[in-house]
């Protein structure tokens, strides 16, 4: 060492950088992912690896399919070649982790309605999964299989991360207040095109992508701003169509709602950058309509990280 650098101050250094979290010592804005997939549309696991770097995400919440889903996220019941999206299940996701393990941490899901779902969340709760999602299945929102999935939800302290799609997904979205109320103490993550499209008061539930001027006050609004368990998942089209659909609104709504709004990306594209990764989008508009720094840093960052334990 020169004898010109300060020995104190060099051991100080030292010390502060081996207690920092790996994920944090890589840039000096860290950014954690809540949404996204393996073998998206075929995309390898290095190829996702390196779409999260370029998109400069440093920790990544893998959401792996379930096996009792009638289509596999990103493909369809037709796929020649369904071995490579069968991968992307739970065991893949803790196959994942464990080769990459300061980039990535996963969550564990399954059908709560099919015989032996519940057993297999449990499964991969207990062996590290740190919240359950994507709940994308045909059930409603407040339906048993829903308080069943609540419930374990609140025996492991984890969240749950719901895709929320008008006569698909998670239906009836107006009697989700039952669940938050009856399960105060689980944390709720909003996701996809009617949980987006409900910013809007005036929205009309049968369109997915709603474009023009929105009037606060809608559903999610009212979620968001009512229950203390509910918070909202920026990820894909969706998110990001309501991020620019009216971008006075958003400023407003990403002020509101600054300590609720987690950053999410759920793209399969595998550039990590530009105009062709909604992922990467998004980062940048988050950027350009918070009305602040730390409302920038709470989305992208703070808010994942102090609700997913990190």
């Amino acid at each position: 060492m020169s004898p010109l650098i300060d020995r104190r101050r060099f051991v100080a250094t030292v010390v502060s950088a081996s207690t920092m979290p790996a994920f944090a010592r890589d840039t000096v804005e860290p950014i954690i992912d809540i949404h996204q997939h393996q073998h998206y549309k075929g995309r390898l696991d290095k190829a996702l690896l390196a779409h999260q770097r370029a998109m400069g995400v440093t920790t990544t919440v893998i959401l792996p399919s379930a096996r009792a889903f009638d289509r596999v996220q990103g493909d369809n019941t037709k796929r020649k070649d369904p071995t490579r999206a069968e991968r992307a299940v739970n065991e893949a996701a803790v196959d994942l982790v464990e080769k990459y393990p300061k980039h990535f941490v996963r969550f564990a899901n399954e059908h709560p309605g099919v015989p032996g779902g519940l057993k297999t969340i449990r499964k991969y709760l207990a062996n590290g999964g740190i919240g359950i999602g994507e709940s994308k299945f045909k059930i409603g929102s407040d339906s048993p299989p829903i308080e069943a999935l609540a419930e374990l939800a609140q025996e492991f302290k984890v969240p749950v991360l719901m895709h929320f799609q008008h006569r698909a997904w998670n239906m009836g979205f107006e009697k989700l207040p039952r669940i938050l109320k009856k399960f105060p103490d689980v944390n709720f993550i909003g996701h996809a095109q009617t949980w987006w499209g409900h910013i809007d008061k005036n929205h009309d539930p049968r369109v997915l992508y709603p474009k023009g001027p929105v009037t606060a006050g809608g559903l999610t609004d009212t979620y968001l701003r009512e229950f203390p368990n509910m918070y909202a998942d920026l990820s894909a089209g969706s998110g990001n169509n309501s991020l620019i659909r009216d971008e006075k609104h958003t400023r407003g709504f990403l002020e509101r709602h600054q300590d609720k709004i987690m950053f999410g990306s759920d793209c399969n594209d595998t550039l990590g950058r530009g105009p062709g990764c909604t992922g990467a989008r998004t980062i940048a508009v988050v950027r350009r309509l918070s009305s602040s720094k730390e409302i920038e840093r709470k989305i992208l960052y703070r808010n994942a990280h102090r609700l997913l334990k990190l």
